[in-house]
């Protein structure tokens, strides 16, 4: 959440910052601001709303320097207001910028009151710079002074800091929240997210857990948790400068939804070969690890959670062996018994996510026997936590609302299935299958973006309505809570999804002519059973809009509109359907108005808890 930029050059940075906040909208907030060091003090611009609310009053009062942070917020502690808006500053010489939570903020906070200290916002942040300005009088390095304010927080924190009296350096720490460091020419730049610093750099090293950084025009300095001086190399990174471009799209997310075809093209190169699934890139030792495998235990969040329920069928019909799936912010608080020789997955866009990040580390120490991540980011904490990793190709999404992201982790997590399977001794003809389906797997999602106009039509039958249900079995019963979850995240219509066999043991009870009904129906062992869910809805006088397979004939009448949905290959079908549900979700969004690509109250990387 939140989006942290911090620079230091010869140059004004002004607008880099600013620049640099934009390109971090994706990630949700509703404040923002920025601290400049200039003529031997801070001045400082926030704002209730949109970046560019900030942009213009800097424009009115430009505040050209070299050494700056800004800061995007999503409230947690305090109101989305002015006053409560970062960066947070301490006796008018200490600015700071913070992303995550402190969770003894309000011992801090009565500790640094009977010191002097006076509070002007309901932020944990605040309690941060008056830390950092106290230890200031027994450290004179800043970053001693920072090392030693860490010391005393309990939560996560990537934290930046600058101080009038040695406007020579900023400061940054992390713990649980991520900060990547930018590398230019005589000037360095701190960002939450490398996205953030592209237009400026492509050179950049990655804090770790614990470590604290000085950063000034001249290089980088970086500590571990111990005080040792850490050696660490720039990355280059290759991710595209046009990510955080529409361009011929209204929004990201109908673009990052088009994208789907090559994004699984993408997922899919070099790691099919002759219909043989070949995922070489997983670590060192995956398949003398996956040869013990004896039981699955996935753990997600949201979208991605939805993810690892498709993956449980997939793994239970061709592999066998027991999938447990969990959400993440429920397993990490429970005692939890785990299964012998059970391989622990973490399923994560970001890789940052807080909830899985902390379920990760706990597995860690209840035995199992290995960790894998499957993450949309190389570089990304649970990467560095997970023995081994997956990662999904799926570039970068900008839209709150996932899409692009979920059909690469589907692609990945069908990969990691046939790998496993194959260190357990799948036979060669089912990883064929698989391997063809997976092929033709983006012809057949370009065809589901064909009919984009047709499902923009449909859309208007639900944009007065307050409630919808979505209904699907099978493996298609997750696509139907992915679609209700997007629909509800978009348009701010309440919706729910049901396994179809449910629909006796309460939901019927919803059931009007007021009450759209969305049936996810694709040709499979289930489609009987599911025509008899349909007809239990319809004579009950519901709206039911069918998704079907072309071959399913289910007939259009009276209470029934069918939606013609081509799947040649079942295994995959959850992913063709996944499709036409996120334009449904777009399209009723724009007829009702709504902030597309930024919903309100969510953010994109949840990295708080």
């Amino acid at each position: 959440m939140c989006g942290i930029v911090g620079a230091i050059a010869q140059r004004d940075v002004s607008q880099i910052l600013v620049e640099g906040l934009k390109r971090l909208e994706y990630r949700g907030y509703d404040s923002a601001g920025v601290a400049i060091y200039k003529d031997n003090a801070i001045h400082r611009i926030r704002r209730l709303g949109k970046v560019a609310e900030l942009d213009e009053a800097l424009q009115q009062n430009p505040l050209p320097g070299g050494l700056g942070i800004a800061h995007t917020r999503w409230a947690t502690h305090g109101e989305p207001s002015e006053r409560n808006a970062h960066p947070h500053m301490s006796q008018d010489n200490i600015a700071l910028v913070h992303n995550g939570i402190i969770e003894n903020h309000d011992e801090l906070r009565d500790e640094l009151k009977a010191k002097g200290y006076v509070f002007t916002s309901d932020t944990d942040t605040e309690v941060m710079a008056h830390l950092l300005h106290e230890e200031l009088k027994t450290n004179s390095n800043l970053h001693h002074a920072l090392f030693a304010a860490t010391k005393k927080l309990d939560g996560a924190y990537g934290t930046v800091a600058i101080d009038t009296n040695q406007p020579d350096k900023m400061v940054v720490a992390r713990s649980g929240s991520p900060l990547v460091i930018g590398k230019g020419i005589g000037e360095y730049f701190i960002a939450s997210d490398q996205l953030a610093l592209l237009p400026v750099t492509r050179e950049f090293i990655y804090l770790e857990e614990n470590e604290v950084a000085e950063v000034r025009r001249d290089g980088v300095t970086i500590w571990d948790e111990h005080g040792n001086t850490v050696t660490r190399e720039f990355e280059v990174s290759d991710i595209q400068h046009d990510a955080v471009d529409k361009g011929q799209y209204r929004h990201f997310m109908l673009k990052e939804i088009h994208e789907q075809p090559s994004v699984v093209s993408d997922a899919l190169e070099g790691r099919i070969v002759n219909h043989k699934i070949f995922v070489e890139t997983l670590g060192q030792n995956a398949n003398k690890v996956f040869e013990k495998v004896e039981a699955l235990q996935l753990i997600a969040c949201g979208t991605s959670y939805n993810a690892a329920l498709v993956a449980k069928y997939w793994v239970e019909e061709f592999l066998k062996i027991p999938c447990l799936v969990e959400i993440a912010s429920e397993y990490r608080y429970r005692h939890t018994a785990v299964l012998p020789n059970s391989l622990f997955i973490t399923i994560s866009q970001s890789g940052e996510t807080a909830d899985t990040l902390a379920a990760l580390k706990k597995a860690k120490t209840e035995g199992y026997l290995a960790s894998l991540t499957v993450c949309n980011s190389p570089a990304s904490s649970m990467v560095r936590e997970s023995d081994f990793t997956l990662i999904t190709r799926a570039g970068t999404e900008i839209g709150v609302a996932s899409t692009k992201a979920f059909t690469a982790q589907l692609v990945s997590l069908m990969l990691l299935m046939v790998s496993i399977g194959k260190a357990k001794g799948m036979d060669e003809q089912t990883e064929k299958d698989i391997a063809i389906a997976l092929e033709h797997l983006p012809y057949e999602i370009q065809a589901a973006l064909e009919q984009a106009k047709e499902i923009d039509e449909l859309s208007k039958e639900f944009a007065e309505k307050h409630h919808t249900l979505f209904l699907g079995r099978g493996s298609q019963y997750p696509i139907a809570m992915e679609a209700a979850l997007k629909l509800k995240e978009i348009s701010y219509i309440h919706a729910e999804a049901y396994a179809a066999g449910e629909l006796k043991h309460g939901p019927l009870a919803l059931i009007d002519s007021d009450m759209p009904v969305v049936v996810v129906a694709p040709k499979d062992n289930l489609l009987e059973k599911l025509k008899s869910n349909i007809e239990e809805v319809r004579s009950r006088s519901g709206q039911l809009f069918v998704f079907a397979d072309e071959s399913a004939k289910i007939q259009e009448t009276d209470g029934i509109t069918v939606f013609p949905v081509k799947s040649e290959y079942s295994i995959t079908a959850p992913m063709v359907y996944t499709i036409p549900m996120q334009l449904l979700s777009y399209y009723v969004a724009l007829i009702k108005g709504t902030d597309v690509d930024q919903p309100r109250n969510l953010a994109k990387s949840v990295t708080v808890e």
